[in-house]
């Protein structure tokens, strides 16, 4: 797991509801138990104020970092698309969109990579598809500087020749793939994380349990049901995750208020309160 990655995790899981601030001291205690060491931690964090993610404050704790408004919204739709708190619907149109560019290789896959996040999939280098607009996608193809028109299509074939247009722009198979193998490598991991296990134990379990659902924020456009497979596994890992990420909720909570000092009580063994 990257320091980076991590601590986009941390601040969109668990910061951002207590204000998205945090001591450093707190960033790195709160990594520990995920194996990333605090010179990592520290280079993320100043990564990420480069790049316009984080600000440097001072807290009541020491030298810290908060979220700025454009993290917060980002942290804000990843945390809606993680959790669904949104209904997924469809009036039957694609959002189509044309792109002439970018010219540099770099530029055009970092792009792409927004584009996938976004919930587009790509017929081919020029042309994206998606069931619904993109709220965000008019500035992020201004801000890239990419020419582009777009379109609201509806296809002449119906449901069933768009769930094969759909099929061209995303590989549901290793997708669905993906979502099997997520629930066979999360039930090993979580099946050690007991009533008898520490507040640290159940809130690291949780965090890797968050971090490798949080990977399907980029390759799974929630495609809404009548354009995806009988049987999806994808509810089946939606599931899982809901019923694990909430069981583990109360123990990882207790231990984040622990590292901010907003409690003593973690550190003790939280028995009958992970399951």
């Amino acid at each position: 797991m990257q320091a980076r990655s991590a601590l986009f995790d941390l601040y969109g899981d668990h910061l951002r509801s207590r204000g998205g601030r945090a001591p450093v001291a707190a960033l790195v205690k709160l990594l520990t138990p995920l194996d990333i060491a605090p010179p990592a931690v520290r280079t993320a964090v100043s990564r990420m104020v480069r790049q316009g993610w984080l600000a440097p404050l001072r807290l009541p704790g020491g030298p810290g970092y908060t979220i700025t408004p454009r993290a917060a919204r980002r942290l804000d739709e990843a945390a809606a698309r993680i959790y669904r708190t949104g209904k997924i619907s469809w009036d039957g149109r694609f959002d189509l969109i044309v792109l002439t560019g970018p010219q540099v290789r770099r530029d055009r896959q970092r792009l792409w990579d927004h584009l996938a996040f976004l919930g587009y999939g790509r017929l081919d280098e020029q042309t994206w598809v998606a069931p619904r607009p993109g709220e965000q996608i008019d500035n992020l193809l201004t801000d890239a500087g990419v020419h582009y028109e777009r379109f609201n299509a509806t296809h002449t074939g119906g449901t069933p020749a768009a769930m094969g247009l759909v099929r061209r722009a995303w590989d549901l198979a290793a997708l669905g793939r993906a979502y099997e193998q997520f629930v066979a490598e999360q039930r090993a991991l979580l099946g050690e994380v007991t009533s008898r296990s520490s507040d640290r134990d159940a809130y690291a379990a949780r965090f890797r349990l968050v971090h490798a659902w949080r990977t399907f924020l980029f390759s799974d456009p929630q495609l809404p049901p009548a354009l995806l497979p009988d049987r999806w596994p994808g509810v089946t890992a939606a599931n899982f995750f809901d019923r694990h990420a909430a069981r583990l909720r109360p123990a990882a909570d207790r231990y984040v208020e622990h590292c901010l000092g907003l409690s003593t009580r973690t550190g003790k063994r939280a028995k009958g309160r992970t399951t």
